[in-house]
């Protein structure tokens, strides 16, 4: 497909579905012959297909996240050899590999048996007693087991120290894609667009996502929206680029993830209006995006309409119904060059209340 375009010509590349519902046709010849019948009628829809540019950023990304799941498998053996010499450190611990779990691990790791220094290297932000950390710590120190959590141990950390070398190159290829288009399409510079930090989580690139990302658009933060973080960006970034043009508008966007509603009607009646089965990477990130708002207790209108849309129906229904919204309002962002302007919680719930009183 690659090289046909760097030949100047313009394929495109054809859902299988759209052909192969016919009968009669039988051998590759004839079917060759009615797809190009069909493709001269204008019949055939042509797949998205990312540019060269997105294409690199998806290799890298998908990459890291091999790497973070493989890592995650190694971070589920060491907890099975900690309970195997009767350290529960998972018990009181809501992250095993946080700061406090690191540490006591890495004592055990080199020799230290007595529980209560043990959890004397918990922070002081575990919730947990000292009497409960000094109960969970209580094992019996099988070696076999120790050697197993040494290794395993030992290859989480090469696996975090080939995702920061990932990360890295992330960013070097994000930061010369910005300086080309700044000399080649007279890219506006974004230095003086004031962004709003957000702590990235737990796995997501250690690297300044928001200001490379408002640099690729010439000025437009997306990251102001509530929900959106460093890893949805970075799904944008690698699964379709943040030039959205390629959809004519914001429902053939949200059609496309899979979030939108795939109404069916027979005889003029709705028998379905359930969303396509088959959601992919990025719709799965708006996914987890819409449902990080569903967690906040206080926020913007987002949150407010995740809530009425989770009374009304369900939690899943309300994760999909501001997933759509979410990716509407990135779309018009990216494409319109639009700065993020939400309703006011307040004329939003006036609003809602004067529907339901009309």
């Amino acid at each position: 497909f690659v090289m046909l375009q760097q030949h100047g010509l313009n394929p495109i590349l054809v859902n299988g579905k759209f052909t192969k519902n016919v009968k009669g046709r039988q051998t590759d010849v004839q079917d060759c012959q009615w797809i190009q019948k069909l493709h001269t009628m204008g019949m055939l829809e042509g797949s998205f297909i990312p540019d060269l540019f997105t294409e690199k950023v998806r290799q890298y990304y998908r990459h890291r996240q091999t790497l973070v799941n493989n890592a995650a498998s190694f971070i589920n053996k060491m907890q099975k050899a900690l309970r195997l010499i009767n350290i529960r450190l998972d018990s009181v611990l809501r992250d095993v590999m946080g700061r406090s779990g690191k540490d006591i691990i890495e004592a055990i790791l080199k020799g230290e048996r007595d529980a209560k220094v043990l959890a004397s290297l918990a922070q002081p932000t575990v919730k947990k007693t000292k009497e409960e950390i000094v109960s969970a710590l209580t094992g019996d120190w099988r070696e076999e087991y120790i050697f197993e959590l040494r290794q395993c141990y030992e290859i989480y950390q090469h696996y975090h120290k080939k995702i920061d070398e990932c990360d890295e190159a992330i960013k070097k290829l994000l930061t010369e894609e910005i300086e080309r288009k700044q000399k080649e399409e007279n890219l506006a510079k974004a230095e003086h667009v004031k962004i709003k930090k957000k702590r990235a989580r737990k796995n997501e690139a250690n690297i300044d996502l928001q200001r490379l990302v408002v640099g690729l658009t010439g000025g437009v933060d997306i990251s102001c929206i509530e929900g959106v973080g460093p890893g949805l960006i970075l799904s944008i970034t690698s699964e379709t680029g943040l030039d959205l043009n390629v959809f004519p508008t914001a429902k053939h966007f949200s059609s496309w993830l899979g979030v939108a509603p795939n109404v069916k009607k027979t005889g003029g009646k709705v028998i379905n209006g359930h969303t396509r089965k088959g959601k992919g990477r990025l719709a799965k990130a708006f996914m987890h995006a819409a449902n990080a708002i569903g967690n906040m207790k206080t926020g913007g209108y987002l949150v407010h309409f995740f809530k009425r849309i989770q009374r009304r129906s369900e939690r899943s229904a309300a994760i999909i119904a501001t997933a759509n919204k979410l990716s509407k309002i990135i779309w018009n962002m990216l494409v319109k060059k639009q700065s993020y302007n939400p309703i006011v919680p307040k004329e939003y719930l006036d609003t809602i209340r004067k529907k339901e009183v009309k």
